[in-house]
């Protein structure tokens, strides 16, 4: 059955929605999760799992697993990218400010987004995402409370933080083309095991043993959770939604992903919800809302 274009944006829209939510209960769980290790140890836990995990969906979709040579190198770059994207990400929620680090990576990856779509194609924002993009970081520097928080960048460890939102931002423009060669769910396994390949060489031998002994159901429950459902399910859906809509306006969809955040960890870990958030979270999905907004002709 062939469906409308209107009804796949509809689906595809819905989709993103419920992935940055789980992106949004990620923040809290990754928390937690990198108190048991380092993030090169953590992250090939979390890619052996995602590997393993994405291949029988891909069996079970009859997607072929092969991509054709001219995207050997998209996926290679993007893996690198991926690679030190999570050092930089588990790195700053272990020295810098977990909350502000949640608001600053997802306010500011859609900006650089559209920053490097200027660059690389040439392609200034229309009026609605230029309305959206300053919602956006109306919406941020709310939540960040920034009337109190001027100094938030003093910390320089919050500045891995903003490394994490570059990175994603530039590998988003590399899955943006991986329709071309190939379906996007195949070129994000091979993304994902050449992620596992990189980060090889500087596990900890001894840690990752250490790792596998443990028996507490917080290590492993944020570990699967952040492995098969944020990453194999909510992330790989993300790269195939920027194969459709460009890397930009996927990219808008993370406005919405602190606000998500305050909400989980209001529900998990029982952390007050304050006015700012809830205001900055309506802006956000303000932002999303004008810069999906198709304009009138």
């Amino acid at each position: 059955m062939n469906t409308t274009p209107e009804k796949t944006s509809t689906n595809l829209t819905i989709a993103m929605i419920i992935s940055m939510m789980l992106w949004g209960v990620s923040w809290p769980s990754s928390h937690e999760l990198a108190a048991y290790g380092s993030p090169i140890d953590l992250g090939i836990f979390r890619y052996l799992f995602v590997v393993l995990s994405l291949l029988p969906i891909l069996i079970i979709l009859k997607v072929p697993i092969k991509i054709s040579r001219k995207g050997i190198p998209f996926v290679l770059i993007s893996a690198a990218l991926m690679a030190v994207y999570n050092y930089s990400f588990l790195k700053g929620l272990q020295t810098g400010s977990a909350g502000a680090g949640g608001i600053l990576v997802t306010t500011m990856n859609p900006i650089m987004a559209y920053i490097l779509g200027i660059i690389i194609d040439w392609k200034r924002p229309n009026r609605n995402e230029a309305i959206g993009i300053t919602l956006g970081i109306i919406a941020g520097l709310t939540m960040l409370e920034i009337w109190t928080n001027v100094n938030i960048l003093a910390n320089p460890w919050n500045g891995l933080f903003l490394l994490s939102a570059f990175l994603w931002s530039v590998m988003s423009k590399f899955t943006s083309k991986a329709g071309r060669y190939g379906s996007s769910f195949s070129f994000s396994w091979w993304m994902y095991l050449l992620t596992l390949v990189f980060l090889l060489p500087f596990m900890d031998t001894s840690e990752v043993v250490r790792l596998v002994h443990i028996k507490e159901f917080t290590f492993w429950g944020n570990l699967l959770f952040g492995s098969i459902i944020v990453t194999t399910l909510a992330t790989t859906m993300y790269f195939f939604a920027t194969a459709k809509i460009g890397a930009e306006k996927a990219s808008s969809f993370i406005f919405t992903v602190p606000f998500t955040a305050a909400i989980s960890a209001w529900l998990i870990l029982g952390e007050k919800i304050e006015i700012h958030t809830i205001v900055g979270g309506v802006i956000g999905i303000g932002a999303v809302y004008m810069i999906n907004r198709k304009i009138k002709v």
